[in-house]
This record gives C-alpha cells, structure tokens and sequence, in this order.
C-alpha cells in the first residue's frame, strides 16, 4: 500500500484526524523544547482522541471529533468485550491508553498532589507511547507492517524549526557561525523524509556540489546521521542524525 503523511489515517473524519495528530505533535513539539508538563498534560489529549478512534472503529462509524469519556479506565476495559474487534483495538491499545492516562492524572501533572513532579524520565513514556498508539491505529486502519506504520508516523511528525526560514518553497538558515554539516542537520530535521540532493544544496546556498558531496554528505552518512542514496541523489534523516540536531537547536 502506497501511503504517505497526507493520506495517513484517511479514513478519520477530518475534524477526529486533526484532534488526533495535533495532540501527538504537541507532545513531540513540547518534549524536544524540554517542557515536561505540557509534554505531559497532551498525553491526555492523545488519549481521548485514540479512545474515540477505536470506539468509532468497533462500532462502524466515527464521531467527527475527539471527547473524554466519563471513566477512561472503565471504558477502556469495556472494549475487552467487543470479541469482534481484532485484539490490537479491543486489549492493546486501550490498556496502553490506560497507562498513559495514569502518567497524565496521578504523577504530579493533571493534578496537584501527584507521586512525583514532572519531569524528563514520564515525558520521555509518554513520547513513545504516544508514537506507539498513532503507529498501531495507521497499522490497524491500513493494514501495513509495524515498520511501515512507524516509519509513517515519524514523516507525520511535526518539525517547526526556528533556525530555518522559508516561504514554503525557499529555506535558509538563519544562525550564522555553524558548520556545513551542523547546518545541514538541522535543514534536514525541517523536513520529513527524503530530501532531494539538489534541493538541499540548494537551500544551503553552498559554493561546490561535489565538494559538498565530499565533505558533508558522505561522512555524516558514515556517521550515521544520514542516510545517503547516491544513486536516486536522496539523502534521510536517522535517528542518531535527529538527536545530533535536535541537540544543535537545544545548544543554540
């Protein structure tokens, strides 16, 4: 099946769609700008929206918009009955709702009075159970591998980065002062996915393509950070390359 970000999760109602992505985006956004308790506080949002996904998906119809349960913790065990309902909708994903809804209510973040404060090790659970529930609903909805919907989700994420202007076409650095390759990085955590050669030369307004090639690309593809097809000229962020830039941004 030939996905991508736009027609990921196609089948929701716009309105359930957007509450669905723009909670998870603003955990992620949150997370990387270190803010731990809004990081925290969305979790419940993603929450709602995935619990009113699976329930539209039991029942045969979605609700056009996300809403809060009166007991999530009993509404989620009350999906275990739907024996009809493949075992990822009906157990495995509302009992992951269920721990995430825990973190957001009773660790010192929904409510005053909580274990613990908020803090790096909670917002960092919450991140990837976050990303874990939208990759089992692409799964679930398109019927795609568990590689397949995890690596849509990371092009569904996100990436607003103050260091890079652009007019929706051009880009530019803004920060002066940093290296080929740390500006690379970051032009490359504005994006999602693959980016052509052509184009990220060209938004790095650099003097020498083959030197660039050289002295960039190819060694941070030995590193890594990159993955660099020098056949189809496409270059993709990985992940030690998205934590090396997020780290650039964080340093700045």
């Amino acid at each position: 099946m030939n996905l991508s970000p736009i027609t990921a999760l196609s089948s929701l109602p716009q309105g359930l769609r957007d509450d669905l992505l723009s909670a998870f985006n603003e955990i992620v956004r949150n997370y990387r700008e270190r803010r731990w308790e809004p990081a925290e506080l969305n979790g419940g949002k993603l929450c709602e929206a995935v619990y009113t996904v699976i329930v539209g998906y039991v029942d045969g119809q979605y609700a056009d918009r996300s809403s809060k349960p009166r007991n999530m913790v009993a509404s989620c065990q009350a999906l275990e009955q739907k024996t009809g309902a493949v075992r990822a909708v009906r157990i495995q994903i509302p009992r992951m709702l269920i721990a995430l809804y825990e973190i957001r209510n009773n660790r010192g973040v929904g409510h005053a009075g909580g274990d613990v404060d908020p803090n790096h090790m909670d917002a960092t659970a919450v991140l990837y159970m976050g990303k874990w529930l939208v990759a089992e609903l692409v799964r679930v909805l398109h019927g795609i591998t568990t590689e397949q919907a995890t690596d849509l989700v990371d092009a569904l994420i996100e990436r607003e980065i103050p260091l890079i202007w652009t007019d929706g076409e051009r880009k530019r650095v803004l920060k002066k002062g940093l290296t080929w390759k740390q500006k690379m990085l970051l032009m490359m955590l504005s994006e999602r996915g693959q980016v052509g050669e052509n184009d990220l030369f060209k938004w790095l307004e650099h003097s020498n393509a083959p030197r660039f090639r050289r002295d960039v690309l190819r060694p941070a593809h030995k590193e890594n950070l990159i993955d660099f097809e020098e056949v189809s000229a496409t270059i993709q962020l990985l992940p030690p390359g998205i934590a090396e830039a997020e780290s650039i941004v964080h340093s700045l």
